[in-house]
């Protein structure tokens, strides 16, 4: 296995997404936003849904580890904390990204500019910088598709530029063994400099046995501006080991909760993650003439993943088989180049990127011996050597026009192709050998008028594109070798109507979307660690997406609610339980999409009482999910709430001592934190955290 240390690498980086700045970082984040656009605006500007979770909120949600803790108040969007560092967030936006078992499937994320999703369209976000965000803007509906492939949804987080020179000692303790040390240094330069720089390092026990993990990470950020140019350099590094506590079936989840299935322990299930990454973005901007500015940014990076899976020895005996120990070196790297005109009243931007994607995959039995000597949860022979490839080439463009006062045109396109492969090197099971080329072109249509002051309109129609996951086309549906270049990419027609107001203490925004997919990606059957997709024909996808926020004096109110009727329109089969070489059992047209709840809430009270600090009521509740395609169960809906208050103390001039202190879960609800969809053994459910607690300690000098 090739177990990587901390890689600085001599690369460049920091690939801007299509239409976001990150030196916009600069501006106001309550009130500005970046993505889907020509250039910064307003967000009751921006002709689509967008919603902006500014640094404060990001800071009161809890100790800044899971992007979990502070979108839950975002509509349309579900982010499952799975209690299990082993496995990434669970994420989806108005049902896409729902299929994924395991990792961010569907969804574009992006960190100051580098993509945190491949290529393929399969991503993570265990490396994000919470405690050094600015701002996370969530953008929803038709505009995503101008980030590519598999843009059901955009998560973009923003870092904050060295304002001011000061450090910051955080120490958080909390319930399950939680513990954590973060160090910040920043420092505006002379000739134009500022530099960020911050480390971090979490333990935690977790609340259910085997279920510990161990997360350090590095953040550099370093800048220069002058008169016409700007240039960021941002590096991280991430080592975060973890037990994998794995899910739970109805029964063990009916009966105790907070237990671990004995397959977890028998294999010592277990997972490693290290992760470096380098990116460097150049703005220059231009005097006189239509042409305003250019942009060039370039990103790369190298993620090294070792896991020990609980597959059976006997299942391993089948020759085709991977072998349960999974081990990857995944190198990546891109670049997006791009320039923007401007007449009087057209702004237009037009650009190239780049993707690249390599992963030496290898595979091993997760056991040693024989027999009554077999070892379980250690390297054994290797079963698998590959080398996996994704790139992805794309151009874009797009144009907001003025047709008079009130009334704005907005036009894009994307188009480009992928090439997905695999290159067996492991050749005595069968050559599984294969690639796959795609051509995509997604455009987009938009208009926002204003109806009164402090009232904008907005509606939308794009077409998107997804891709199949390497992961996904790895086997065939038949269990013969090869790629699986039957799976096709899925096709959706996205349309959205919304309404932004905003008035003297007060906001509102209501959206309501449709999508249509044909060719939809699905499971076709799973078992012993091997899972085969088929494209499972149309989905629907309609609903509502509505927020509101109030201010007076000390109090502040807000609720977010979000709908989501997600429906299968097509019959088709799939596999009904284990051992499966065939799906038989019929998913029936009007099932409900897998990992897709009915709704979401999210409300907010609180009060900033001076002397006595800020508190806070918050309360989210998240519907009734199904766990399979075949709908034989689901997750009930449920509700949970939690309390926070927090104080800042002036210890002496320039020093500041901040504490937050948080109770979530506030009445120790029994239920599903998320889901493993359409999971072959049945261990559909992961626990959501009981009652936790929070004492956060935050000392910060100014100079």
């Amino acid at each position: 296995m090739n177990m990587i240390g901390p890689y600085w690498l001599a690369a460049l980086a920091a690939g801007l997404p299509l239409h976001a700045l990150a030196q916009a970082t600069a501006a106001e984040p309550q009130s500005v936003v970046v993505s889907g656009s020509v250039q910064p605006r307003a967000v009751d500007d921006a002709p689509y849904a967008i919603d902006v979770v500014p640094r404060e909120v990001v800071r009161a949600a809890g100790p800044m580890i899971n992007l979990s803790e502070g979108l839950a108040r975002v509509p349309g969007l579900v982010v499952s904390n799975r209690s299990n560092y082993a496995q990434d967030l669970q994420i989806n936006i108005r049902g896409f990204g729902a299929r994924a078992g395991f990792g961010v499937r569907g969804i574009r994320l992006v960190e100051d500019g580098v993509p945190a999703a491949g290529p393929d369209g399969q991503g993570q976000v265990s490396h994000f910088d919470l405690a050094g965000a600015q701002r996370i803007e969530v953008l929803r509906g038709p505009y995503s598709v101008l980030y590519g492939n598999s843009s059901g949804g955009v998560i973009a987080l923003f870092t904050a530029p060295a304002a001011r020179t000061g450090g910051e000692v955080e120490v958080d303790a909390g319930s399950f063994g939680l513990r954590q040390l973060r160090l910040t240094a920043q420092s505006p330069l002379a000739g134009g400099w500022e530099v960020r720089a911050s480390a971090a390092q979490m333990q935690i026990d977790g609340f259910r046995p085997h279920s510990a993990a161990d997360k350090r990470q590095l953040q550099l950020r370093l800048g220069w501006r002058g008169e016409r140019d700007r240039w960021t350099l941002r590096i991280n590094d991430l080592d975060q080991p973890a037990q994998d506590p794995l899910g739970l079936t109805r029964a063990q989840f009916d009966q105790d909760a907070r237990q671990t299935t004995p397959q977890a322990l028998e294999f010592d299930t277990r997972k490693t993650t290290r992760q470096s990454q380098m990116g460097l973005a150049w703005q220059h901007r231009f005097d006189g003439g239509p042409l305003r500015e250019s942009q060039l940014a370039a990103y790369a990076g190298v993620r090294d993943v070792t896991q020990y899976l609980a597959i059976a020895a006997a299942t391993q005996g089948n020759p085709r088989h991977g072998g349960g120990v999974v081990d990857f070196t995944r190198g990546y790297g891109g670049m997006d180049a791009r320039l923007r005109w401007a007449w009087p009243g057209v702004d237009v931007v037009a650009g190239l990127a780049i993707d690249d994607q390599r992963d030496d995959r290898r595979g091993y039995e997760n056991y040693t011996g024989a027999d009554s000597q077999r070892v379980l949860g250690q390297i054994g022979r290797q079963r698998r050597d590959e080398v996996d490839r994704a790139r992805s080439v794309d151009g874009y463009a797009q144009a907001e026009v003025a047709l008079g006062e009130n009334w704005h045109l907005h036009a894009g396109l994307r188009a480009g192709r992928i090439e997905l492969s695999a290159d067996d090197h492991y050749l005595s099971n069968g050559d599984d050998s294969g690639v796959l080329r795609l051509h995509a072109s997604q455009p987009v249509l938009g208009l926002r008028w204003s109806l009164a002051p402090g009232v904008q309109a907005h509606a939308a129609l794009a077409r998107g594109f997804e891709s199949p996951t390497l992961g996904e086309l790895a086997y065939r549906v038949d269990g013969t070798g090869g790629f699986n270049t039957a799976l096709q990419p899925q096709r959706s027609t996205q349309a959205e109507a919304g309404v932004k107001a905003a008035g003297s203490g007060w906001d509102a925004r209501l959206a309501l979307f449709e999508v249509r997919t044909s060719d939809e990606i699905g499971v076709a059957t799973n078992a012993g660690g091997r899972s085969a997709f088929q494209n499972v024909g149309r989905t629907l996808r309609r609903g509502a997406e509505a927020g509101a926020g109030w201010r007076s004096g000390a109090w502040q109110a807000q609720v977010a609610l979000g709908t989501l009727h997600a429906v299968y329109r097509d019959t088709f089969k799939v596999c009904a339980g284990l051992p499966c070489n065939a799906p038989t059992a019929v998913v029936a047209a009007g099932n409900r999409v897998a990992g897709a709840p009915r709704g979401t809430l999210f409300t907010a009270l609180s009060w900033q009482g001076g002397a006595w600090g800020d508190w806070a009521l918050e309360a989210r509740g998240v519907g009734r999910t199904a766990v399979n395609d075949r709908n034989t169960d689901a997750a009930a809906g449920y509700a949970v709430a939690a309390l926070r208050a927090s104080r800042s103390w002036a210890l002496m001039s320039g020093l500041d001592l901040e504490v937050l202190a948080r109770v979530d879960n506030l009445f120790d609800r029994h239920h599903a934190g998320s889901l493993i969809v359409n999971d072959a053994n049945g261990r559909f459910f992961e626990p959501g955290a009981p009652r936790q607690g929070l004492l956060a300690l935050r000392l910060v000098a100014r100079m």
